[in-house]
């Protein structure tokens, strides 16, 4: 009995340690080994990363001479690039990176100027041979589709959409020849798709392009399609649904948006100013604060840049051999006699100069040596060059998605578009 009980404790115990023996041993943790980190091409573990912005009275050279690099080499640097970077240039207040020697020196290698969110300038001279060139940030395009409505006017009408001065300008541009932006109404309502350019997600880069819009005003549906009919060129245009191009050679106003027709044109106006005399006034008035900017309303050449009169500071611009404008009481002006100037170029700024009882400019017309009134429906006003008739089948194609979407309110289903150019070699 006992000699059976002995052979169950060995063969209990002999189970015991193979079982023990079978045991996995843990296989040890073997550490990760960090993935190395680049910033604008360059392996920011190979150098001391110095970040600081551009202070006042601050230069490249005094920069680079604090980070132990010495004037012959800094004139070496400005002379190499100068093509690609002008170093005078470098501003008060924008951010800069260097990336230093990791020895007790600490000497300037690369110098990494911040010219916006996007760009930057990297300056390389770490051996013999001084490079420069642009760097872009990985830009994620996304499109975005925004409705509002008018109730005083489209500048306050986008600000309660919490969108910039910038998309402002752009939509204005987009409708200045086919929108009198004084004459929108309350309840006057607008629908954009345009797209948005972020850094890394979610660090707002800025507005690409708007695609299109629709302006519902005086019951009626103005659209807007950004369309290319020349690919060799690669021109845009904005053309309404009909494929009519919106642009027209003249522009509605010298004045974007932010205005007031205070007077118009009228040959049997009696002027206060005059002693309530009859005096036609053959331009129109357009009232606006003093300082806002002033534009051609085509292209053409300056004819006259001066001070005279009543007239007080303006701008008279020949556009052809037909039409010529002019634009007075200015504050001050900002082409010379003989420049040539684009449509929607800042030509000056409102003012009160002259014989004037408040701030505008008055915008003079000449057909032909004789001033009409621009905005009259009889003066025939030369149109943009309409759309090919062998194109338009493709622009109806193009765009039928892109009305769909304004008038549906439904973005596409394709995921965004992502750029991620990384350099740009100059």
């Amino acid at each position: 009995m006992k000699k059976a009980l002995y052979l169950l404790l060995f063969i209990i115990a002999f189970s015991a340690c193979n079982n023990a023996e079978k045991k996995p041993v843990p296989t040890p943790i073997k550490p990760v080994k960090p993935k190395p980190v680049y910033r604008y091409g360059y392996k920011i573990d190979d150098y001391k990363v110095i970040q600081d912005t551009i202070k006042s009275g601050e230069s490249f050279g005094y920069i680079l001479d604090r980070h132990h690099v010495t004037y012959p080499k800094i004139n070496k640097i400005a002379t190499s690039i100068k093509d690609i970077f002008d170093v005078r240039r470098v501003r008060a207040g924008k951010p800069y990176t260097i990336l230093a020697s990791k020895d007790s020196l600490e000497e300037a290698k690369i110098f990494i100027y911040k010219n916006d969110k996007i760009r930057a300038t990297v300056v390389d001279f770490s051996d013999s041979i001084v490079k420069a060139h642009t760097y872009l940030q990985p830009i994620k395009t996304v499109e975005r589709i925004v409705e509002g409505e008018i109730h005083s006017n489209l500048s306050n009408a986008m600000d309660s959409l919490h969108l910039s001065a910038n998309l402002t300008n752009s939509v204005a541009d987009i409708y200045a020849w086919t929108l009198d932006f004084y004459k929108l109404q309350k309840g006057d309502s607008f629908k954009l798709v345009f797209e948005e350019k972020f850094i890394n997600d979610s660090l707002f880069a800025g507005y690409g392009e708007i695609k299109s819009a629709v302006f519902k005003h005086n019951g009626q549906d103005l659209y807007g399609f950004r369309f290319i009919a020349d690919s060799i060129q690669g021109i845009p245009e904005y053309y309404d649904e009909a494929g009519n191009m919106l642009r027209s050679q003249f522009l509605k106003s010298p004045i974007k948006f932010q205005y007031r027709i205070s007077s118009r044109y009228n040959l049997k106006r009696r002027i206060a100013y005059y002693g309530n005399r009859i005096k036609p006034h053959r331009g129109t008035d357009f009232a606006a604060n003093i300082g806002t900017p002033i534009i051609a309303t085509a292209s053409g050449t300056v004819v006259e840049s001066t001070r005279r009169g009543g007239n007080g500071k303006f701008v008279k611009i020949k556009h052809n051999s037909t039409y010529s404008t002019q634009y007075l009481h200015m504050k001050n002006r900002n082409v010379k006699k003989g420049q040539y100037v684009k449509q929607g170029d800042i030509i000056g700024w409102v003012g009160m100069t002259g014989n004037t009882g408040g701030p505008h400019v008055c915008y003079r017309f000449w057909k032909n040596g004789r001033e009409v009134d621009p905005l009259s429906p009889k003066t025939k006003l030369p149109e943009a060059e309409p759309l090919d008739k062998k194109i338009k089948p493709r622009f109806l194609k193009f765009i039928e998605p892109l009305k769909y979407q304004l008038d549906y309110n439904q973005l596409p289903t394709e995921e965004p578009s992502v750029i991620t150019e990384e350099v740009a070699q100059n």
